[in-house]
């Protein structure tokens, strides 16, 4: 790279003013080097039916990438990168979005000047609250460590807290709902020795999940076009707006062809603000299973089997297997989304048929022999005692509707201020409360994943359902619903949001800063 990166911000070099890098010395020696940039390109088709058409995303510099809007990661637990994010978008843009970027990677667990904080936005014109200065580009130092490892004196963590499937998005302050509607997000995939990306891995603890080219992103997101057949998004109105055509990986009903054995699909909601309900379908209509092995804060302890459909509110995830080995060469087969949703506020209810979003046809038999398979035990939990949930600090966060906007504890997003200061090694229960019967929040909260202690509905303990009993970085809490949380606080110190991951309250306030000291 050119200028080389460094631990305090290369200003004069054209970088961005951020915070010096923490832990420098131990992750960036030898770090891998990767460069992506924010781009427009005007030749992107959602459908045949539109024109081509205006498209952000991230592309690799080494290798733009023509098939997803934004480029995927394969990364490794132990092996840190350094990732320099350019902002190549057009300066002089007009029509919905911002020219600037902060680039979050949803869920590491990194600094806070990595993090893609929503103040820390930048462009060569420009910079957020947060920052010190404009720049053409900003280095992350992403240490691909697993949580923990300041108190276990290594630099591996604890393995119980890797996480798997990640995806990274801009989180401009204001304008992230709109940024990402043009295509701002990709996936980033994080392995190690357990979920080691190679089926026929043989290390005997290794799981041998399907892998590459059988470990298969797929990410949803509902669009609307004008009578034009031309991109349209309202980003003043508080309610923001509900595409009626939902695009995975960019495109409206693709067909997805597949071999005869198990693929591994990643599948990722990222809004702005529609829920699925996601379930495999025969052409008429008859539900298929499929066992699902993770959510947003990864692998379960053991799979669920046999289910027939996934939800997902905004920026959850979950990871299914399906085995199509069981289908005769021909098969067409559908993913349908059950979920309907006729406002933003929150999904309505969930109804077959349902919408078909993406078609699937079995077309050959594999090259060689599949190897992969779906273990009984997956990984284990972290370990949580009952004296630290007895002496956990409790805070409440109740999030609202308020002047017409959204609100957390009746404030909105102020990101020079930091609502909460929990020092560096601590843990807490975060209550997060809804006291409201007209929207559902998917609540996210940066760096660390928490556990679900106890789900509560109109003042009634409520069993937490099979799916949300493992870790989880993003909590949908609906009407009349509070969740109470254990959450630990380790190994970096910094700034860190939390805020609805319904991107429309996101940028209108529905926010607040949290600081680790």
């Amino acid at each position: 790279m050119s200028p080389v990166p460094t631990e305090v911000a290369n200003v004069a070099g054209g970088e961005a003013g951020r915070n010096p890098h923490q832990r420098w010395a131990q992750f960036a020696p030898g770090a891998l080097l990767y460069e992506i940039s924010a781009t427009e390109r005007n030749d992107w088709v959602y459908s045949p039916s539109y024109p081509a058409q205006r498209l952000w995303g991230f592309q690799a510099n080494s290798n733009p990438d023509k098939t997803m809007p934004s480029a995927t990661f394969h990364a490794r637990y132990g092996r840190p990168l350094i990732c320099r994010i350019h902002n190549k978008l057009p300066q002089n843009h007009v029509g919905f979005g911002t020219p600037e970027i902060s680039t979050h990677l949803h869920n590491l667990h990194c600094g806070s000047e990595s993090d893609g904080f929503p103040g820390d936005y930048y462009s060569p014109n420009k910079h957020g609250p947060t920052l010190s200065a404009n720049g053409r580009f900003k280095d992350h130092l992403y240490s691909n460590v697993k949580a923990g490892f300041e108190a276990r004196q290594d630099l591996v963590g604890d393995p119980t807290e890797a996480l798997g499937t990640l995806f990274y998005h801009d989180h401009t302050l204001d304008f992230t709902a709109p940024n990402l509607y043009l295509g701002l997000a990709g996936f980033y995939y994080i392995f190690d020795e357990l979920d080691s990306g190679n089926e026929a891995d043989p290390n005997p603890n290794a799981l041998r999940l399907p892998s590459h080219p059988y470990d298969y992103p797929l990410n949803f997101n509902d669009r609307r076009f004008d009578a034009n057949g031309r991109l349209f998004y309202d980003q003043v109105n508080p309610e923001g707006v509900l595409g009626d055509k939902v695009a995975v990986n960019g495109r409206i009903e693709p067909v997805l062809r597949v071999a005869a054995r198990k693929y591994r699909f990643r599948l990722l909601n990222t809004g702005p603000s529609r829920f699925y309900n996601l379930a495999l379908v025969s052409p008429t209509n008859v539900l298929q299973k499929f066992t699902h092995i993770a959510n947003d804060g990864n692998l379960f302890p053991a799979p669920l089997l046999n289910q027939t459909s996934v939800t997902l509110g905004v920026a959850e995830r979950a990871d299914i297997v399906v085995d199509f080995s069981k289908y005769v060469i021909g098969t067409q087969l559908y993913l349908v989304n059950r979920m309907r949703q006729v406002e933003t506020r929150l999904p309505k209810d969930i109804k077959d048929p349902g919408d078909r979003v993406l078609k699937i046809i079995v077309d050959r038999y594999p090259p060689s022999q599949d190897l992969s398979r779906v273990p009984a035990t997956l990984r284990p939990l972290p370990v949580i005692t009952q004296a630290e949930i007895n002496s956990a600090p409790v805070r409440r966060w109740i999030f609202e509707r308020d002047k017409g906007m959204w609100a957390i504890n009746g404030k909105f997003v102020d990101v020079n201020v930091a609502r909460a200061q929990i020092p560096k090694g601590g843990y807490e229960i975060w209550e997060l409360s809804n006291v409201n019967d007209g929207w559902s929040h998917p609540i996210h909260i940066h760096f660390e994943e928490g556990r679900i202690l106890e789900k509560i509905v109109n003042g009634v303990s409520v069993p937490i359902p099979a799916h949300e009993q493992g870790r989880k970085d993003v909590y949908v809490i609906a009407p009349f619903t509070t969740l109470r949380i254990f959450l630990r606080f380790r190994d970096y110190k910094g700034k860190y949001p939390m805020h609805c991951h319904n991107l429309i309250h996101e940028d209108h306030a529905m926010m607040l800063r949290w600081d680790i000291v």
